[in-house]
């Protein structure tokens, strides 16, 4: 009885994990809902830009962001990237190599209305 119930609780967390799972954006990055609103990363290249936009999608000002920052995990090595504000919703930075696959992101920042993001990738 005790595995049974180990093994309900097992597939009830698979289940919850999968619900919070990213994906894929109009810009064809991964999407990740933070609080009502949705960042999308896009990576080309050298180019790091990260997408903002609201909970109906409509485009979110990253105008007066502070603090933006993307931390990199990435062939062993970890390198911090400083992200700028462009209009209209977009935060940019520049990488020091293209991402690898699997290469992990984490993205922190607070908006101008004081909303603080912080937002997960994996690069696939």
């Amino acid at each position: 009885m005790f595995r049974s119930i180990t093994a309900l609780a097992l597939i009830g967390l698979v289940s919850t994990a999968s619900a919070h799972e990213l994906a894929k954006g109009p810009n064809g990055g991964p999407l990740v809902d933070v609080a009502g609103h949705h960042i999308e990363m896009v990576a080309k290249g050298t180019e790091l830009v990260l997408i903002l936009t609201d909970a109906a999608d409509k485009p979110l000002s990253s105008a007066g962001t502070k603090a933006a920052r993307a931390i990199v995990q990435d062939a062993g090595k970890t390198a911090t990237v400083a992200l700028s504000p462009v209009e209209p919703n977009k935060l940019v930075g520049t990488l020091a190599q293209p991402l690898g696959t699997g290469a992990r992101v984490v993205i922190s920042a607070t908006l101008a209305d004081g909303h603080a993001l912080q937002a997960r990738f994996t690069n696939n």
